[in-house]
């Protein structure tokens, strides 16, 4: 998909663009004038296909994904998924945070694809990419149709997000639950509310994530938590990882996986850029810790943990475990390949 020729009249539509990955019918622009969508622009699309392959170098748990959105307004400053939107010829900075495509037939060509002879009936995960429950969600209401779907087939399925919208779906999760398997993870690198509103500055507080894993176990919903990331020289102190983690076994987590920053392209250079604005002090620590490319030294990884996992003993809480909810392992390796949809981008 490229965006060169994607310009939007006066009446709020744009041409038609080339259709590699998209319908031949219009890329339709919409921006709104609310305070929760000031300054974002949505680029509503008809996907050609819904259900992605995993790349198969990825060392992923899982084979197919489901992303309705591309871009996201969390606006987290180390995204890996940043990249991803070089390849429609958008910035992979504020563009990113602010040029959200919506897949607008996104439920309804799940259920087709779903009931196809083709079909398997295998694991689909979904936030994989961007989060399927950043703010965009609250108005396209994309989420309730692709859960609906899942459920009246019985198709296995796993959520990863930072959003605190996925208690709207809370029935239908409950629903899915009792037909098939559900695993939910959510995303809470720390609990710093300073370093919260600068790095994650569009996504719900630590604490109202906390809140949502609370009732989401509640229900009876088994509920993990991805310790990510874990950002060197600000959230690494063992004093920081001690808070997060107690934190997280009060939540009723069933788990805790902790994963470090890494900075791959796209990414890097916009983190970076952050890290020089807010923290000058560090950047040579991060020139000389990520000199190898862009993950952290396997030492450094070790090391976190180890501490997290000792955390998490002393809390009552643990790593994955083999028969719960799939979480996220270790990153696929840096030399692998990008490619663009309908093949998915590798996680984190």
């Amino acid at each position: 998909m490229r965006w060169e020729n994607l310009t939007v009249d006066s009446g709020g539509h744009s041409r038609t663009a080339d259709a590699a990955l998209f319908g031949a019918d219009a890329v339709v622009s919409r921006t709104f004038d609310t305070p929760e969508f000031r300054g974002i622009t949505f680029h509503e699309v008809r996907a050609r296909s819904i259900i992605n392959r995993v790349p198969g170098a990825s060392r992923m748990p899982f084979e197919w994904t489901v992303n309705p959105y591309r871009g996201c307004s969390h606006a987290c400053v180390y995204c890996f998924a940043r990249k991803s939107h070089s390849y429609l010829d958008l910035d992979t900075g504020l563009g990113f945070d602010s040029q959200i495509v919506v897949k607008v037939n996104a439920p309804d060509l799940l259920r087709r694809q779903l009931g196809s002879r083709r079909w398997l009936g295998e694991h689909i995960a979904m936030g994989t990419n961007v989060d399927c429950y950043q703010r965009a969600e609250g108005r396209y209401r994309l989420m309730p149709g692709i859960l609906g779907a899942l459920r009246d087939h019985a198709n296995p399925f796993s959520i990863l997000t930072k959003g605190t919208l996925i208690l709207r779906d809370l029935d239908l999760l409950v629903q899915a639950s009792e037909v098939t398997d559900v695993g939910i993870s959510v995303s809470v690198g720390f609990t710093d509310p300073a370093l919260w509103r600068t790095v994650e500055p569009g996504t719900p507080s630590p604490e109202r994530r906390l809140d949502a894993v609370r009732t989401l176990t509640g229900h009876g919903i088994d509920v993990g938590v991805l310790m990510a990331p874990v950002i060197p020289f600000l959230s690494d102190h063992p004093a920081q990882l001690r808070a997060t983690v107690r934190a997280i076994a009060a939540s009723g987590a069933s788990s805790v996986t902790p994963l470090v920053l890494h900075l791959r392209p796209g990414a890097r250079e916009w983190f970076m850029a952050w890290l020089g604005q807010h923290h000058p002090h560090l950047v040579r620590r991060y020139e000389r810790l990520y000199a190898e490319g862009a993950y952290a030294p396997k030492w450094y990884q070790r090391r976190i943990t180890r501490q997290v996992h000792d955390l998490a003993q002393e809390y009552g809480i643990g790593p994955a475990r083999a028969g719960m909810p799939r979480r996220i392992p270790e990153p696929p390796d840096p030399a692998d390949e990008p490619v663009s949809e309908p093949t998915q981008l590798s996680l984190i």
